[in-house]
């Protein structure tokens, strides 16, 4: 027993050299710097601040590179170096009403106050390889704009909440701190702020396909992009040795205001209802899910029959957690010799019987 444990300890750590030999890759090529990393890969380093529940660029593409670019290793990383950190204060509730725009879209009106504002975004290329990018690419000389965006632009759904046509976007009465999912366990039945927490780090590819299907018709809704926006947010805390706020930075955000088709209920008049979404970083497929699952999860609120699986709570909230999904399933690897055996014996039982019994019946 002694020996078969020191051999696989042996074997354990020649996979750590395995591992750290196949991250680095050939030698000749020069290695990824966090720098790199962060600023070229942007993308992934949003994601997995945001499933990892922790916002820090240069964490999150270390991470990435220990990873080996697997997302969902890189969150677990994260997430699990998020439960050493200790907690000095919190944060005052963002208000992204003044945030810096860089981009800003509306599916539902032409023109908007301010305007439609495309920033960085992939959706009007031809999605065809760029061979030229194979080389080093020139540092792009941007064009600067005839005149500088405000530093804050009015919100689209205002133009709906004037004229009473959305539903009215108010605290709850007497508006109680919201559980803190990191501290807490999640209990059934959830609030709004319980659900948008979890799924804040929820898988996106999880999100996407609960989304997906509440546009297939398992929803029973018709979903118009509101507005979708991406910049910068300030993070105030009010310390309580002061007694005042105070700025201690931004952090990059996307956030989304799905509008929703509404028929009217015994409780509300006809009208447009809400689903949010809200992401650190560029996000916008997953601000856009999180905010149509969102929707689709308040069905009962609203007076409507949940029937399809993105509005059951249990079922899309339970399962949203990639770290926890990813250790359930990949548990599996582990030894499961005495498990098996044991079905095995039971297997060649079973058949055993099964042929005494064909022999009695001949």
């Amino acid at each position: 027993m002694y020996v078969a444990v020191k051999g696989g300890e042996t074997a354990i750590a020649r996979s750590w050299d395995l591992l750290a030999a196949a991250r680095r890759g050939d030698e000749d090529v020069p290695e990824l710097s966090i720098a790199q990393i962060r600023q070229q890969m942007r993308l992934a380093v949003a994601r997995v601040m945001q499933e990892g529940s922790l916002y820090d660029e240069e964490l999150a593409a270390l991470a990435l590179k220990q990873a080996s670019g697997d997302i969902m290793e890189a969150v677990f990383l994260l997430r699990a170096f998020r439960t050493t950190l200790p907690r000095f204060g919190q944060s005052l509730p963002l208000n992204t009403a003044a945030m810096r725009v860089r981009r800003r879209v509306s599916g539902t009106f032409k023109d908007v106050p301010g305007g439609q504002i495309l920033g960085p975004t992939a959706d009007y290329t031809q999605r065809l390889l760029d061979f030229g990018l194979m080389a080093a690419a020139k540092k792009n000389e941007l064009k600067q704009a005839d005149a500088p965006l405000p530093d804050t632009l009015p919100g689209v759904l205002q133009l709906l909440d004037r004229e009473g046509l959305i539903e009215a976007d108010l605290p709850p009465e007497s508006d109680p701190e919201p559980v803190d999912l990191t501290r807490e366990p999640l209990m059934f039945p959830a609030s709004r702020p319980a659900r948008l927490q979890n799924l804040a780090r929820g898988d996106e590819g999880w999100l996407l396909g609960l989304a997906y299907s509440t546009q297939r018709g398992y929803a029973e809704s018709h979903p118009f992009a509101g507005e979708i926006r991406m910049g910068e947010v300030s993070v105030m805390i009010c310390p309580e040795e002061l007694g005042f706020e105070i700025d201690i930075g931004e952090i990059t955000l996307t956030e989304c205001q799905m509008i929703n088709q509404f028929a009217g209920s015994k409780t509300a008049p006809p009208q447009f209802t809400r689903g949010y979404g809200l992401s650190f970083g560029e996000a916008e497929r997953k601000a856009m899910a999180m905010a149509l699952v969102d929707r689709s999860l308040r069905a009962e609120e609203l007076g409507e029959i949940a029937h399809a699986p993105a509005q059951q709570a249990e079922f899309a909230l339970c399962h949203s957690d990639n770290v926890e999904a990813s250790g359930f399933v990949q548990h599996l690897k582990l030894p499961h010799y005495v498990d098996f055996q044991a079905e095995l014996a039971l297997i060649r039982q079973l058949r055993a019987a099964a042929a005494d019994q064909e022999k009695t019946d001949d």
